[in-house]
């Protein structure tokens, strides 16, 4: 077709008001203009600024969004995988629970690229945070701040995020600089950290904690309040993600930054530079990790001593 035709067809489509049907479209070129994007807690701001994240890119690139909470549980998560697979060009799949047997045999469920957020796992597409430097950098400051003996409540164990934390707490605790005290897991929400985790690390003797995310660490503010416990005067507090909450919490929380919209963006071009690759041609899959930064603010503060 010649400019000048194109460019007649164009003029005459906007002064009529047409617009391409998705569905038409779709049988000639193959594509849905759909992306699926799962989480694990829709209640969880952290997974709700991704979904926007992911929408915001998406949108930009002419495709719409479906979204699926999994609840945390790995049989709703692959359920999602089944559902949407036939009806988006691919799925930006963040902080899985399946586990990497699980994950290698998403093949025989379907031939739509995944693109895994916040999970990393050989074979696989994905953008990380570098959560073990974020830990550290939490560490480091409570040590500059005369803390010398810290408690960390930790997640969900088999996380994969979980993992990274604990590995950056791990390196830390091996310098000798600061005594860790590990209370245990807990389930990374609010109650997480009023239930039991909070009178563990009172009793501990700490004078700081590191929670595992920003929710666990308000559960933690809150039953420190209970039980007359000023934060950060009497205890010190550090989380984790940056949610939005962090900074109009009552003290505002010290937290590591995850790069929350730049990851979604990310895992987003990432699947659209995989739907780019020619049928048959064998391209590695890429992982990024994208740096990660302490926040200061009123949630820790120096050591009083003697």
């Amino acid at each position: 077709m010649s400019e000048v035709t194109r460019e007649r067809v164009r003029a005459a489509a906007d002064r009529l008001g047409y617009r391409p049907n998705r569905a038409a479209r779709g049988l000639i070129t193959g594509r849905t203009g759909h992306v699926g994007v799962i989480v694990p807690d829709l209640l969880n701001p952290f997974f709700a600024d991704i979904c926007k994240g992911v929408q915001a890119r998406a949108r930009g690139l002419g495709h719409a969004v479906f979204v699926s909470d999994t609840e945390r549980d790995e049989g709703l998560e692959m359920d999602a995988i089944r559902t949407l697979a036939p009806e988006v060009d691919g799925i930006v799949l963040c902080a899985p629970q399946l586990s990497s047997e699980e994950l290698r045999s998403l093949s025989d469920v379907t031939d739509k690229p995944i693109i895994l957020l916040h999970r990393k796992e050989p074979g696989f597409a994905s953008v990380t945070a570098d959560l073990v430097e974020g830990m550290t950098d939490a560490l480091t400051h409570l040590h500059a701040l005369g803390h010398r003996r810290v408690a960390y409540v930790g997640g969900p164990r088999s996380t994969w995020t979980a993992q990274e934390r604990a590995a950056g707490i791990e390196a830390m605790a091996s310098s000798g600089k600061v005594e860790i005290i590990q209370v245990g897991s807990v389930a990374p929400h609010f109650d997480g950290g009023i239930t039991g985790a909070a009178d563990v690390v009172l009793a501990s003797g700490a004078t700081a904690v590191v929670a595992f995310n920003d929710i666990v660490a308000f559960g933690l503010i809150s039953r420190f309040s209970a039980r007359k416990v000023r934060v950060p005067d009497e205890m010190s507090v550090v989380g984790c993600d940056d949610i939005a909450l962090a900074g109009m919490a009552a003290p505002p929380l010290t937290t590591v930054h995850v790069p929350k919209a730049h990851a979604a963006r990310a895992a987003v071009d990432l699947l659209f530079r995989t739907l780019g690759t020619p049928a048959g041609e064998d391209v590695e899959p890429l992982q990024r990790v994208l740096p990660t930064h302490l926040v200061v603010r009123g949630s820790t503060a120096a050591i009083e001593r003697p």
